[in-house]
């Protein structure tokens, strides 16, 4: 062996022996971004969930009764501000780390993000001025959350070759969605010690994400610097909350309907939402600098990719609302768990959920890197498709081995498709255009989850409008209640009932109350009315009835989402200078 060759095999520079794995010349650098990126969009997802099965704690926290009247309101945006923000606020958060740098806008969304988690953990105040103090917070740990979500895969796209990229997005998306399922099972335990809880556990994490980002991460893509389009982040952003507020009240009663869409604030906000994304699209064709390049749905590959993920992500997010109201409004108090405790046990379980999602997700990714996205993420909406078949076909007091074992093919339905269709999206457009196209992609996934609250609820309703009145008056009547005061109760409007489940509420007692019904009773039909058992056994088959036509609008739609995936063409990665072949391929 030579003297050179020797010398060359020895650290001879101090820069030799100092290189850290946070530098970014070093060959395992691209490790630290995906752990970091996984750590932040894991956050922000887990707590995007986390809130929607501790609802009752929180609530009970601030003395305030979520189902009363002018109380829902509450409830909805606890739920859908989080949301809202995200998906409104991701583009163009994507579009200015193209601008300004993806890592700055990414680590700083951890810096919003532990603020707000702190300023909602010491919430000081009760009742409705609590609840608004924590929607509030919510938005603004959604601004944080955009941050994380729009920047987090351009990052890695940056970090990876073409060909490992399929593998580390499919690690990050499974991370973001596997951090949905695992938020509730989390919320579920936390909500159960105290509900401030539910919120401190995000700021140990955010603390270190903080400091990891700013020590570790460095700017790997290219800057395209230019105007910031002002018109185009305002119509989109406007338009965009328009249609999702407008969703929130839609599900609401109003003027003697049972549900808020022909409330004329309701109408406005869908109409004007739309003509402001029209405008939006108009404004982003004709300015120099557009916040999003709308000619890269002309690529098959981002948009069948796109509009698969977004029919993928409603279905899901339905399925999840679904799930913890049957569990926790009926099947687990019909199995003798107490209000009090089913948002921890519908936590738990739901887990196999996780489980399949969490052991498809990464192989599927590393497989989409070597035969292409098109087979996984197609044939994972199909399998997806038939579980929601399968999951309407069980009786609502079902077996749980087969309920375990539907939503375990669920996830892992939901695996196969989501790394690959990550990557397949990524890989298609140009490096300075990852940011916004980042973005778009969460504002897809997102909104898919805001658009399945106001879809799924409404059908949820429909369904119970059609037949529990006539089973809440009846139930009523036999335990002694007077048919006139049993009419009035079952011709309420269903949302409260629907509500009344999901939160894991028996609200009978809230119900007869006003009547003052249950002061002329005998003691034991009190009982019965205010146990465990008699509301989720006179729900149970409105619910079904509802949740057929739930599942099977879903899987229609995930069936659609799969038609779109097979549309998206052949492998394809962008080039800077791409192939003759490669531009067919992407037209």
């Amino acid at each position: 062996m030579s003297a050179n060759s020797h010398e060359a095999d020895q650290p001879t520079s101090s820069t030799t022996t100092r290189r850290f794995r946070y530098e970014k010349d070093h060959p395992r650098y691209r490790w630290v971004a995906l752990s970091n990126t996984t750590l932040g969009v894991l956050m922000a997802t887990i707590n995007s969930s986390i809130v929607i099965i501790s609802l009752p704690a929180i609530f009970r926290g601030i003395h305030l009764n979520p189902l009363a009247p002018g109380n829902v309101s509450y409830l909805l945006w606890m739920i859908m501000g989080f949301l809202l923000v995200s998906a409104v606020l991701v583009v163009s958060l994507g579009r200015l780390g193209d601008m300004y740098g993806r890592v700055r806008i990414y680590s700083f969304g951890f810096v919003v993000f532990t603020i707000a988690s702190i300023l909602l953990a010491i919430d000081p105040f009760q009742q409705s001025s609590g609840a608004l103090w924590l929607i509030g917070w919510r938005l603004v740990q959604g601004v944080g959350g955009a941050m994380l979500f729009a920047n987090s895969t351009a990052i890695l796209t940056d970090a990876f070759p073409s060909n490992r990229r399929g593998m580390a997005l499919g690690i990050n998306q499974v991370a973001a969605i596997a951090g949905s399922f695992l938020g509730l099972l989390i919320g579920g335990v936390l909500a159960e010690v105290d509900w401030r809880a539910v919120f401190w556990v995000s700021v140990p994490i955010g603390i270190l994400g903080t400091i990891w980002s700013y020590r570790s991460l460095h700017e790997l893509g290219q800057r395209h610097r230019g105007k910031v389009d002002i018109a185009g982040n305002v119509t989109f952003a406007l338009g965009l909350t328009a249609i999702l507020a407008a969703i929130t009240y839609g599900i609401q009663p109003y003027g003697g309907h049972t549900m808020g869409w022909t409330n004329p604030a309701v109408l406005g906000g869908l109409i004007g939402g739309v003509v402001l994304l029209v405008v939006f699209c108009v404004v982003e064709s004709r300015v120099a600098d557009p916040m999003f390049h709308l000619s890269l749905f002309r690529n098959r590959a981002f948009g069948a990719g796109n509009l698969a993920g977004l029919l993928a992500s409603i279905g899901r997010g339905g399925m999840q609302f679904m799930l913890i109201i049957w569990l926790q409004g009926i099947w687990l108090p019909l199995h003798g768990f107490d209000y009090a405790r089913t948002p921890l046990w519908a936590g738990i379980y739901l887990v196999p959920l996780t489980i399949g999602f969490l052991l498809a997700g990464p192989i599927s990714g590393y497989l989409s890197d070597r035969h292409g996205a098109r087979a996984f993420a197609t044939g994972g909406l199909l399998v997806v498709a038939a579980t929601f078949v399968g999951l309407l076909l069980l009786p609502v007091n079902f077996p749980y081995w087969a309920f375990a074992a539907l939503i375990a093919v669920n996830g892992i339905g939901s695996g196969l498709f989501s790394s690959p269709n990550t990557s397949a999206i990524m890989n298609s457009v140009p490096a300075r255009q990852r940011g916004s196209a980042s973005g778009m992609r969460a504002t897809f996934f997102n909104s898919g989850t805001s658009l399945s609250i106001g879809i799924f609820f409404s059908l949820m309703i429909i369904g119970l409008a059609n037949s529990l009145p006539a089973s809440l008056t009846r139930g009523l009547e036999q335990q002694g209640v007077s048919p006139g005061v049993a009419s009035q109760v079952g011709h309420l409007p269903p949302v409260g009932s629907l509500f009344a489940a999901f939160l894991g509420y028996n609200p009978i007692a809230q119900l007869l109350g006003p009547t003052g019904a249950l002061n002329h009773l005998p003691a034991a039909n009190v009982a019965t009315l205010t146990g465990k058992e008699f509301f989720p056994q006179l729900i149970s088959a409105p619910f079904h009835h509802g949740l057929v036509i739930v599942f099977l609008a879903a899987a229609i739609m995930t069936v659609i989402g799969a038609f779109a995936s097979l549309l998206r063409g052949q492998r394809y990665v962008h080039g800077e200078s791409p192939t003759s072949e490669e531009e067919g391929a992407a037209t």
